[in-house]
């Protein structure tokens, strides 16, 4: 037990002696790590080694640490080792052991920050390498040193604070960071404020960093922005220091009322225009600009009771703008004295000081110029009598000067007048007619007549008004109505059919057309006694017969009035075809001659109709034939058509070879085998014509016999070719080719380039010009201009 206590008082005594890191330490203290405890019964394996404290950032290097020791085998039979971080691990080489003293020794600098303690494993071995000690542990802690600064987490801190916030009012917080040991004086961090200009407006709390205002007096009109020195330190503020800076920025309020830079405007606007700027009112605000604290609202208090005037904000100057809503008239009125008001988007402080410069008198001078006539009423309607004779009066469309301080006269004219049916009084204004207007006039929309009367002023520059004159064409009783249709047919027995429906139709307008009243005529009594006339509708009414009569064509006659004021009346005929019907209703085939005489054309109407017949036939004869004889004439002198008919169709002109590459136009077995076309000659008689040349003209030699042998292929194509050359009716290789017969003579020349000419200057395309649209493109390239 006293052994045990001895060992416990060195390994304390060999601990603090490393921590203080006295320098007159020069051996290290001796462990026996390994020896057993003299009490009886119980076994330990090895002694527990408490830490071994090594300050960081020690230069004195190697620096002994410390020594063990195994009691099993005298002093150089022991091999010692150490393994583990910073021996044979990362970091390697900081801690090395003589393995036949046991001394441990430092031999790197220590970081805490980087490695705040090592874990070792020392061993004991014979001198044949056999484990003369269970292996244990060393364990040796790095010492903290405040060697690491406080560094701020920013280097600007910024903040935002009302201006005219009361005292403790928070703005910012400040933080910093101590990479030295936690909860102890190296780490233990002070805050405080090294320079903030005066008066001293903020403070900083030394432990949390939190900064807030300590007294009134922020105004962002007179200092807008703060720069603060800040300061943080280590050994709660005895240590290392830093440095960083804070931005505290003073947010506007609505302290400062708008106010104009005078008390009255004097402006200038012309009468008669609207929409124009007059002027400007220039304001002042202290706020920041930009900000609803700064922009200006204008109102306008007295002196516009008609609303002619507005006052806008300028968003780049602030400025009112005064502008005519409405246009200003001089002789009503040539002054105008406003007063205008002007306050912020933003509503004021109630703290802010009043100002005297809310209000502002606005004077502005209306300046006379000449002002266009004004029609007393436009547009001016009225209404004439359709077919009013020339000279009726239709309206005096007079107008008024608005200048009455000025003697100026009037004249009135035309501007528009289609039908060119008015006439307009210079010095007056009135207006009549000067001719009758048609009922058919496409100006008359809707029975409506427009015309465009202009009034102008003698002054210099004149100005002109412009008027329309509405005339309504009242509508006339004038045309009676019409039967529509004037025929019909009707069963002869009463109890079949529906009887005839009539119409009747009137050229006049309402309301003096519809309702329509029919009547069988008075003027003939016997008419009511077999027929009956019944209204369906305003337009229609239904004719039947009251008992069987003879079928045949019947001629009525009907009584047709109007609701016109004064109503018109006509006797008109109605040719009704009495038929037989079957059971629906409907005349029989048989009576289809009746159904068509009941048409009611006359044989005077026939005679007539037949009669203009004959004489369109007489007066279009005479023309017909005499452009028959002009176009022969002109015929006859372009083109001699021969006897033939000039063909103008599409011809065949045959198919031809493709050249050398065409190894399918023509087959040279034919020539080599010619014995086997015996069975596909043509038969004998009139041989096939060539379709190069005229039809009927020479007749082509007859048919050579074909080689009959390939040896005589050569002379066959040599003679054929001779042949071809003298054949009088093959044209020469550079002549136009006849592909198809197309008559004999022409007044043209050839195309060949062998017979024509050199030039075109002797060619006269002059013709082309009377072949009709067909040549007129060609006249165009080569007829003369």
């Amino acid at each position: 037990m006293d052994a045990a206590l001895l060992l416990a008082l060195g390994l304390l005594a060999q601990s603090l002696g490393l921590l203080s890191g006295v320098p007159w330490l020069r051996e290290p203290s001796i462990l026996y790590p390994w020896r057993r405890g003299p009490v009886q019964g119980r076994v330990r394996r090895a002694w527990v080694i408490p830490p071994i404290s090594v300050s960081e950032n020690h230069k004195r290097l190697p620096y002994p640490l410390v020594q063990i020791k195994s009691d099993k085998q005298q002093m150089g039979s022991v091999i010692y080792s150490i393994q583990g971080p910073g021996v044979d691990e990362e970091p390697r080489g900081v801690f090395s052991i003589d393995k036949f003293t046991g001394k441990v020794s430092l031999n790197a600098m220590l970081d805490r920050e980087k490695t705040d303690h090592f874990r070792l494993r020392a061993f004991a071995l014979d001198l044949g390498g056999s484990a003369l000690e269970e292996p244990t542990d060393l364990e040796v802690v790095v010492v903290d040193q405040n060697d690491n600064r406080p560094v701020f987490l920013q280097e600007v801190f910024t903040g935002l604070v009302p201006e005219g916030a009361a005292p403790g009012t928070y703005v910012t917080r400040a933080e910093a960071t101590d990479a030295d040991e936690p909860e102890t004086d190296n780490s233990a961090l002070r805050y405080s404020i090294l320079e903030q200009g005066h008066p001293q407006l903020f403070s900083i709390d030394e432990h949390t960093g939190e900064i807030r205002t300590v007294q009134v007096g922020l105004d962002r009109e007179v200092v807008a922005v703060y720069n603060l020195t800040l300061q943080v330190a280590d050994m709660s503020g005895d240590g290392l220091t830093a440095t960083a800076s804070a931005i505290i920025t003073l947010e506007d309020v609505n302290d400062n009322a708008p106010g104009f830079t005078r008390d009255e405007f004097f402006m200038e606007a012309t009468e008669t225009v609207s929409g124009v700027d007059v002027g400007r009112l220039e304001v002042k605000d202290r706020d920041l600009p930009g900000s609803p604290n700064w922009v200006a609202r204008f109102a306008i208090l007295e002196g516009d009771p008609d609303g002619q005037f507005a006052v806008r904000t300028d968003p780049r100057t602030n400025e009112g703008v005064l502008s005519l809503v409405k246009p200003l008239d001089y002789e009503s009125c040539e002054q105008y004295r406003l007063r205008v008001a002007v306050q912020n988007e933003a509503p004021l402080q109630v703290a802010a000081p009043s100002t005297e410069w809310g209000q502002a008198r606005v004077i502005v001078q209306v300046r006379d110029t000449n002002e266009a006539p004004v029609f007393q009423e436009n547009p001016l309607r009225t209404s004439l009598a359709e077919g009013a004779a020339p000279g009726t009066p239709v309206a005096t469309f007079s107008a008024r000067d608005p200048d009455t301080r000025q003697l100026q006269r009037l004249s009135y004219s035309k501007d528009y007048d289609p039908e060119d049916w008015l006439l307009v009084d210079r010095a007056t204004g009135g207006v009549r007619t000067q001719r009758v207007l048609s009922p058919a006039s496409p100006f008359l929309k809707d029975g409506w007549y427009r015309a465009v009367i202009l009034a102008q002023d003698d002054a210099s520059p004149s100005r002109t008004a412009t008027g329309t004159l509405s005339i309504e064409i009242l509508e006339l009783n004038d045309h009676a109505p019409e039967l529509s249709p004037p025929h019909g047919s009707v069963c002869s027995e009463p109890d079949h059919g529906s009887g005839l429906l009539v119409g009747a139709t009137d050229e006049d307008l309402p309301p003096h057309g519809a309702p329509f009243h029919f009547q069988l005529s008075p003027s003939v009594p016997e008419l009511a006694r077999n027929w009956s006339l019944s209204q369906i509708n305003v337009s229609h009414a239904r004719l039947q017969l009251r008992h069987q009569v003879q079928e045949g064509l019947h001629r009525l006659s009907l009584l047709l009035r109007d609701s016109g004021q004064p109503p018109q009346q006509r006797e008109q005929p109605l040719n009704v075809t009495v038929c037989r019907c079957g059971q629906d209703g409907a005349c029989l085939p048989g009576a289809a001659a009746l159904r068509a005489g009941g048409a009611g054309v006359s044989l005077g109407a026939l005679v007539v109709m037949l009669a203009s017949a004959i004489l369109l036939l007489l007066l279009v004869l005479p023309v017909a034939l005499r452009a028959r004889f002009q176009q022969q004439s002109g015929d006859k002198g372009l083109l001699h058509r021969p006897q033939d008919d000039l063909r103008d169709n599409i011809l065949n002109y045959d198919e031809q070879g493709g050249g050398e590459e065409d190894q399918d136009a023509y087959d040279i077995s034919q020539l080599r085998h010619p014995t086997e076309l015996a069975a596909l000659r043509a038969p004998p008689g009139r041989p096939p014509l060539r379709r190069d040349a005229p039809f009927g003209r020479v007749r082509p030699p007859p048919p050579r016999v074909l080689p009959t042998s390939a040896a005589d292929i050569a002379d066959f194509i040599a003679d054929g070719l001779e042949a071809a050359d003298s054949d009088p009716s093959v044209p020469p290789y550079d002549t136009a080719l006849i592909y198809d017969y197309e008559g004999d003579g022409s007044a043209t020349g050839t195309l060949s380039s062998i017979l024509s000419s050199l030039g075109d200057e002797d060619q006269d395309y002059s013709c082309l010009w009377d072949w009709g649209p067909r040549f007129a493109r060609l006249a165009d390239l080569y007829g003369p201009p």
